[in-house]
């Protein structure tokens, strides 16, 4: 028995098949599927002329959802059901979907078969990948997961995708978001950002205030990445497949892994089952930098009503200026009111307020003056290379590091970072820690 949304899907499907968007071509059309040009099908063309004065081309799920809604529509398949004469579908004309709007640099996607294409994949091989029939999450075989799970001390759970759907996130992160422009205030996995920048904004302020957001990745829903997706001009068919790969639905075993203590645990395990951005996935960081664009646009509003600075570092807000007592309570309900109404949580127990007097930690960096490394990292890697320099790098490598060298290294460019004298001195040591026998 055709129901009233099978109908409309049909319908949908057909009038934006090849042919005029006029009245009399949607009714022949409509008459393609039915068999028949019925009466009802006028008022039904009147009603989508209105509706859309050009033809939705990227949208058929949506023209389908609003047919659905049309009185003479359902009164149709009422009155057939009624009469034991149920409406047929006699032929289903169908039509690729088209690009409409093309709002960035992006390229054109006009269907699942483009996609397939771009990507070097079968249909079949795509659909897999997107998991659109949610085997992912459902199959207890860990070889037909997309991804490796694992619980960290730090009670978050890593969701790294494999080899192959990882190569195609590569691919689509440098292909498709990046075009996509991102607000000023983002500064983490931000090309030409970092660390440094999100926290020179805020160097010899007299106060810093910096505000934690609760498993970042995991509150950005897949709904909002298809909304991201479909801005971009998308259509919808491929920002549901592009969606399907670059969000993630927890498999329910791995969720009972998940430690008892986990902090807002029953929160976190509902956002992990829904599908959302994985923890892992290197398209993650930008997607969450763009759906949070809206985040930083009211924040940055926020802060210009206060006369402070905001900047954000992946799920580290932060604010700065000359504020009083009272103004800092004010700003702080005020962040945490909006943070909620964008679909986010704050930390209550990582939200720190400091003073000149105190010393203002942003990302690792201390920004009291000039955005630098604490003195007692630079101090303890100081004591490392020295010690190695005498007794060989493996000797100090007492957390066995698979890559010792390459490790301190990167901690000598982080905590040398703008700073001559740190960096001369320890360029120096690194250089006979490295030459140690």
């Amino acid at each position: 028995m055709t129901t009233v949304r099978a109908l409309a899907t049909a319908l949908a499907d057909a009038f934006l098949s090849d042919g005029g968007w006029h009245r009399s071509h949607l009714v022949n059309r409509g008459g393609l599927v039915l068999g028949v040009r019925r009466r009802w099908l006028w008022p039904v063309a009147d009603a989508v002329l209105v509706a859309y004065p050009h033809p939705p081309r990227d949208r058929p799920r949506e023209l389908a959802a609003f047919l659905a809604t049309l009185d003479p529509l359902r009164g149709a398949v009422t009155a057939a059901r009624q009469h034991g004469r149920p409406i047929a579908i006699r032929a289903r004309p169908v039509a690729p979907t088209r690009t409409v709007r093309h709002p960035w640099h992006t390229p054109v996607i006009d269907d699942i078969g483009d996609l397939a294409s771009m990507l070097d994949l079968s249909i079949e091989h795509l659909d897999w990948y997107a998991d659109r029939r949610d085997m992912n999450r459902r199959a207890t075989d860990q070889r037909l997961h997309h991804y490796h799970y694992r619980w960290t001390n730090r009670s978050r759970l890593i969701e790294a995708p494999k080899p192959r759907l990882r190569a195609l996130q590569r691919q689509l992160l440098a292909e498709v978001l990046g075009p996509i422009p991102l607000h000023p205030a983002a500064h983490g996995f931000v090309p030409s950002r970092s660390a440094h920048t999100f926290a020179a904004a805020h160097a010899g302020q007299p106060v810093v205030v910096r505000i934690d957001l609760l498993a970042f990745f995991t509150h950005i829903p897949a709904t909002r990445v298809y909304g991201l997706l479909r801005t971009a001009g998308y259509p919808e068919p491929v920002a549901h497949t592009l969606t399907g790969l670059f969000t993630t639905r927890t498999p329910h075993a791995v969720l009972r892994q998940a430690p008892t203590d986990l902090p807002h645990r029953s929160a976190r395990l509902a956002a992990l089952r829904a599908g959302h951005l994985p923890q892992g996935a290197p398209t993650s960081p930008a997607l969450a930098n763009l759906c949070a664009y809206r985040l930083d646009r009211r924040l940055t509003s926020l802060a210009d009503a206060f006369a402070l600075t905001y900047t954000r570092y992946a799920d580290d807000l932060a604010f700065s200026g000359d504020l009083t007592d009272r103004r800092t309570t004010d700003l702080i309900s005020a962040v945490t009111a909006i943070v909620r109404d964008e679909g986010f949580q704050t930390h209550p127990d990582k939200t720190h307020v400091r003073g000149q007097a105190d010393r203002q930690l942003l990302a690792g960096l201390v920004v009291n003056h000039r955005p630098a490394a604490p003195r007692d990292e630079y101090d303890r890697l100081r004591a490392i290379l020295h010690n190695a320099a005498r007794t060989g790098l493996e000797a100090q490598n007492y957390t066995g590091h698979p890559a010792f060298a390459e490790h301190l290294t990167g901690r000598v460019a982080w905590i040398a970072h703008h700073h001559p004298t740190r960096a001369a001195k320890l360029a120096k040591l690194l250089a006979q820690a490295l030459t140690a026998p």
